[in-house]
């Protein structure tokens, strides 16, 4: 593969990083709870599928926890302690250096770690 399929692959990741991210904050909304039938059965009807659980459930997924809203799990993203190759947080556009936190990525991360998002940052 040439670099450029690598720079477009990586383009490419960071789109869709960021799109899980945007998301996964629209999930903690509480939708709009449907009118009782009358006459009709009051317990409510189970989240359609695909919505996010409410907070205090269970996420099936496991990609957020209550923690950070609009954030993924590090086990989501396989992060890692070391870098993988030439590919290191510290050169990641979502990698915020004042404080060793991700953009998208919850709690703290190593300059050295890596997670499956990385994205180079545009210099």
């Amino acid at each position: 593969m040439t670099p450029e399929g690598f720079e477009r692959r990586n383009v490419l990741r960071g789109l869709v990083a960021a799109g899980c991210a945007l998301y996964l904050a629209g999930c903690g909304k509480k939708p709009p709870s449907p009118s009782p039938m009358p006459g009709g059965d009051q317990t409510p009807a189970p989240a359609p599928y695909g919505m996010a659980p409410q907070p205090g459930e269970p996420s099936a997924a496991g990609a957020t926890s209550g923690g950070t809203a609009g954030k993924m799990a590090q086990a989501a993203v396989q992060y890692q302690n070391h870098p993988s190759g030439e590919q290191s947080c510290s050169s990641c556009m979502h990698f915020i250096p004042e404080t060793s936190t991700c953009k998208l990525v919850e709690g703290q991360v190593s300059p050295q770690g890596w997670c499956m998002i990385w994205a180079k940052k545009s210099t």
